[in-house]
Parts: C-alpha cells; sequence; structure tokens
C-alpha cells in the first residue's frame, strides 16, 4: 500500500459498526413510537419522519467534517466552543429559548429545535484535545497553566446547563472532559479536588430541586413511590424483565402503549429489551463496546496529541452516554434523562453525533 492510498482509508469497521447501529435504532424507534405519534399527533409515523429528516441532515454533516482535515477544528476550536456558549446563553434569554416539561433547552430554527449541549459535547473535546496539545502535560499538570482555566471552563458550562436544567448531560461532559484533562497530563492531585468540588456541587444541584432528589430516592428503593416518582423505572424494568431471553416480538411491546414514559427518548432501550430480549440486549451493547475498542485504536495510532485526545474523546463520550442511558433502563444507574446515541430521536443529538463520526473517520485516514 502506497502512503497515498493509506492516507485515504478510512476505519471501514467503525463506519459498519455505527451504520448498524444507526439502522438499527430507526427500526426500533419507528416500533417504539407508533403509539405515542398517534396520541400525541394523530400521526403514527410522526416521531420517524423527523428522526429521518434530521438523519439526512447527519448524513451531510457526517460527510463534510468526514472530507475537512482534523487539523482544521483544532484551529478553531476556542471559536466554536465560544459559539456554542453563546447558544447555550440564548437559550436562557426569553424569546430565544423555547420550554418544554419545565426545562429550557432549545433553540427553535423554524424547520426544527437545536439543543446547544449536545453541540457543547463535540466542541468542548475539540477545544480541550487543541488545548492540551499545544501546552504539554508540563503545563496541563500545572495548577495556574492547566487546573485553574481548565475548572473556569467546567464551571462556566455547569453554570449555563444546569439552568436549564440538565444535570445529565453537564455530568456527561464534566466526565469525558476530566479523562481527557488526566490522559493529557492533569495531576491527580488536581483531577481528585475536582471530583471533590464536583459532588459537592452536584449534592446541591440535587437537593435544590425535589424532582432530583425524588428520582435518586427511588433509584435506592423503586417501590418508594410507584404510581409517582418511582414510576419511570418501574415501568422500565417491567418493561425490560417481560421481554425474557429472547422478547415478545419485533412490534410487540406493550409498555409502549402510553405506559413508559419518554418511550422516543431515554426510554427507547427497554422497548428493545421488551421486543427483542436479552440476547439481541447484549448484541447492542458489544456494538458499543465495539465502537469504543475502534476508537482506542484510532487515537493510539493517530499521528498527533490532537488525533489522539480527539478521538478517545469522542469515542468515550459516545459509548459513555450509551451505557448510562442503559444503566438506567436497567435500574443500575438513577435516571438522567439521557439519549441513547444515534439511536432514540432528537435531532440535534443525531446530527452532532453523526457529525463526530465524521471527525473520527477523517483521523482515521491519517493513521
Amino acid at each position: 500500500m502506497t502512503k497515498r492510498e493509506k492516507k485515504y482509508h478510512f476505519d471501514k469497521p467503525l463506519f459498519i459498526t455505527s451504520a448498524i447501529i444507526l439502522i438499527f435504532g430507526l427500526i426500533m424507534l419507528y416500533s417504539a413510537s407508533v403509539a405515542v405519534g398517534i396520541d400525541r399527533f394523530e400521526d403514527s409515523t410522526y416521531f420517524i419522519k423527523r428522526q429521518i429528516i434530521a438523519l439526512v441532515i447527519g448524513l451531510v454533516a457526517a460527510y463534510i467534517v468526514y472530507k475537512i482535515d482534523y487539523h482544521f477544528w483544532e484551529q478553531w476550536s476556542l471559536i466554536f466552543l465560544f459559539t456554542s456558549i453563546v447558544l447555550l446563553i440564548c437559550v436562557l434569554i426569553p424569546g430565544f429559548g423555547v420550554s418544554d416539561q419545565g426545562a429550557q433547552r432549545w433553540l427553535d430554527f423554524g424547520f426544527m429545535g437545536f439543543q446547544p449541549s449536545e453541540l457543547v459535547k463535540l466542541t468542548l473535546i475539540l477545544y480541550m484535545g487543541a488545548w492540551m496539545s499545544e501546552r504539554g502535560p508540563h503545563v496541563i499538570g500545572s495548577f495556574k497553566g492547566g487546573f485553574v482555566p481548565f475548572a473556569s471552563v467546567l464551571a462556566v458550562l455547569a453554570f449555563l446547563i444546569i439552568q436549564q436544567p440538565d444535570l445529565g448531560t453537564f455530568i456527561i461532559i464534566a466526565v469525558i472532559a476530566i479523562v481527557m484533562y488526566f490522559l493529557g497530563g492533569g495531576s491527580i492531585k488536581h483531577i481528585f479536588t475536582l471530583m471533590i468540588l464536583g459532588t459537592a456541587g452536584v449534592v446541591a444541584a440535587i437537593k435544590a430541586a425535589p424532582y432530583r432528589m425524588d428520582r435518586l430516592m427511588t433509584f435506592f428503593n423503586p417501590s418508594l413511590d410507584p404510581q409517582g416518582a418511582g414510576y419511570h423505572i418501574n415501568q422500565a424494568i417491567l418493561a425490560v424483565g417481560s421481554g425474557g431471553l429472547f422478547g415478545l416480538g419485533f412490534g410487540l411491546s406493550l409498555q409502549k402503549y402510553l405506559y413508559l414514559p419518554e418511550v422516543v427518548g431515554d426510554s427507547l432501550f427497554a422497548v428493545i429489551a421488551e421486543e427483542l430480549g436479552f440476547i439481541f440486549s447484549v448484541f447492542l451493547v458489544l456494538l458499543f463496546l465495539y465502537f469504543f475498542w475502534r476508537s482506542i485504536k484510532i487515537s493510539r495510532k493517530a499521528p498527533d496529541n490532537f488525533g489522539k485526545l480527539a478521538a478517545i474523546g469522542i469515542g468515550a463520550w459516545i459509548c459513555l452516554q450509551a451505557f448510562v442511558n442503559i444503566g438506567a433502563m436497567l435500574g443500575i444507574l438513577p435516571l438522567t434523562g439521557l439519549t441513547l446515541p444515534l439511536m432514540s430521536y432528537g435531532g440535534s443529538s443525531l446530527i452532532v453525533t453523526m457529525a463526530s463520526i465524521g471527525i473520527l473517520l477523517n483521523i482515521s485516514k491519517r493513521v
């Protein structure tokens, strides 16, 4: 293989794995959304049609970023992060932000809503990769040059995202940022300090919002309020348990008929487990694990530090969010409202995730 041929050879296993998850997600989203689509909009295809529109936009975005040398994102990463923070601020301004069920997380672009916190996941990964690559482990490991600017950025994001409120999304962002900070040379002492401060902040945020405290209490004891705060987790566990080893069969879920809350969003995995069973659910988990393994391989072989950090950041983000979502549906983690990447309904999440995979594939071309 010549140097030119090698340069343009992307990671096909990662591409195929992403495509399988995406296609499977569309099929299961259609099955899960029929009843709620009829109930809310008198249209059984309401959700799948909008997801397909987002898919088309996501494919265009993924192709565009795939064709752009990933070093472009390194050069402009600060501008992209700043832009996404401005969008987070706009969400909180009356007349700009869109409210839904007590949350103000979206901007209305007419043909679709956009959730800036989804974009922040990607822009922060790119910014951190560029920032740490430029300064090196010696500076990143220092208090003034590394810890202070890193903690300051996280604090700004924490304030803006928790105001929406969206604690689950911020926790994912914080965990991925800390992982990248550690890999980039961050001090263990500083990381430990940040984790203590972060835990204290999360506890304060939970105590400040009664619904968060209710979620936490029902996580430890799902039978505490089965018709109130514990309703969601109890219905999810019932759906997963009903599937057994091989499932009830595609399209035969009972919980999707308005028993299971957020059936097209963060509860989609419960419908998958109910209809297709334990065997297929394990297969889906293995697909995400394989995706992460390919991301690690790309990161290890990337020709520079920015490529290494961006690749591991993107892979860790997508897979961590998937496992937090699945863990919540199994009752082993508290409910967070996080979607299942590439599968759950949500245009912003799908488009940004697909664009991220495009960047990851571009990095793999340079290996």
